[in-house]
């Protein structure tokens, strides 16, 4: 029996089979899609994504990022982060990296899919495979979760709840105009430009409406203006973004990554935070608790979940959502300090 089965081969996953690896445990990653495993994703790693993957030997290619701008179109705010840089990195860059330093440390990958569990007090079976302890890091609309009812996806919407909002990404054939990530507001929506090459860049928007990428980017026609007219990437889309679970532990089952909950792509923390929470099951199953594993998913996504979800509070108000970029252009020290605080 092996100590820990991974379903899902993402950058939660792999992060997690890496610290198990470390560690000294025999893991198992269950993954059923081939090659680099592409998705809709900012691509802008914060400087503490980039730490935690260099403590696991991850070195990833990219762009450096040296920091956030907010532009509105009439005014620009801009956030420098204090000491290592992050980076922009393709999705598919930062799977590559990971994988290959999984299988370095001799983590076996199978082409199988996890769609079933069944455990005992001792062990997990699923795909064939028994294991002490299964992370379900099988992405934003978990299988696993729903399976085990430790979310409330299915729950409908509370009067006056936010809608949901989803995210769209294409890639773009020119240099970087900037050693930022810019985030430009419109009424709507949010348009991420992120550097992730010497001649590419990414765009990635965050709306609530539902449409073509071509329509959602027709609300920036300053940043317009900057792109080719062709992209270099087909569009690829994500949500509804905001997933609630009720907890990220169901016996010897424990959710990591997108899997385990989520608030919104607005503040670009969601590979910083799975590598935390990576970090954290693996410490769990060495001690072998099991139970303590969703305070320590809480404690390290805080920052991530307070600062996100109130951001996204005042972004969903009219009367907040058009002074944001204002404010931020006229308290430079605290929204720098913000955006440090997060990253």
């Amino acid at each position: 029996m092996i100590d820990l089965l991974v379903a899902g081969g993402g950058p939660a996953g792999l992060a997690t089979a890496i610290h198990a690896a470390r560690a000294g445990l025999e893991v198992v990653v269950a993954e059923p899609r081939p090659g680099p495993v592409d998705k809709a994703c900012g691509e802008g790693l914060m400087p503490s994504a980039v730490r935690r993957l260099a403590a696991l030997g991850v070195d990833v290619p990219g762009a450096p990022l040296h920091g956030i701008a907010y532009l509105d179109g009439r005014h620009r705010a801009e956030a420098r982060f204090r000491g290592v840089p992050g980076r922009g990195v393709r999705r598919t860059a930062l799977h590559a990296a990971l994988a290959a330093t999984a299988a370095g440390l001799g983590v076996r990958t199978l082409p199988v899919r996890v769609d079933g569990v069944r455990q005992d007090a001792r062990s997990v079976t699923a795909a064939g495979v028994t294991a002490r302890y299964l992370a379900a890091a099988d992405g934003l609309h978990s299988p696993l979760r729903r399976a085990l009812r430790l979310g409330t996806d299915a729950a409908p919407a509370a009067a006056g709840e936010r809608p949901a909002r989803y995210g769209l990404r294409r890639h773009f054939a020119v240099p970087p105009w900037s050693d930022v990530v810019e985030v430009h507001w419109s009424a709507r929506a949010e348009a991420y430009v992120t550097p992730v090459g010497p001649d590419l860049v990414g765009v990635a928007v965050l709306t609530a409406d539902r449409g073509p990428f071509a329509a959602q980017l027709a609300a920036f026609p300053r940043l317009l203006e900057r792109l080719p007219v062709r992209a270099a990437t087909a569009a690829r889309g994500a949500g509804p973004l905001r997933q609630r679970v009720r907890a990220r532990a169901a016996g010897r089952v424990l959710l990591v990554g997108d899997a385990a909950g989520y608030v919104d792509a607005l503040t670009g923390e969601g590979i910083a935070v799975a590598l935390a929470a990576a970090e954290q099951l693996v410490r769990c199953v060495l001690a072998d608790r099991p139970q303590d594993y969703d305070a320590a998913w809480r404690r390290v996504s805080r920052d991530y979940r307070l600062l996100t979800g109130s951001l996204l509070w005042l972004r969903g108000r009219p009367w907040s959502a058009r002074r944001i970029v204002p404010a931020a252009a006229r308290c430079p020290a605290l929204f720098t300090s913000a955006v440090n605080r997060l990253s």
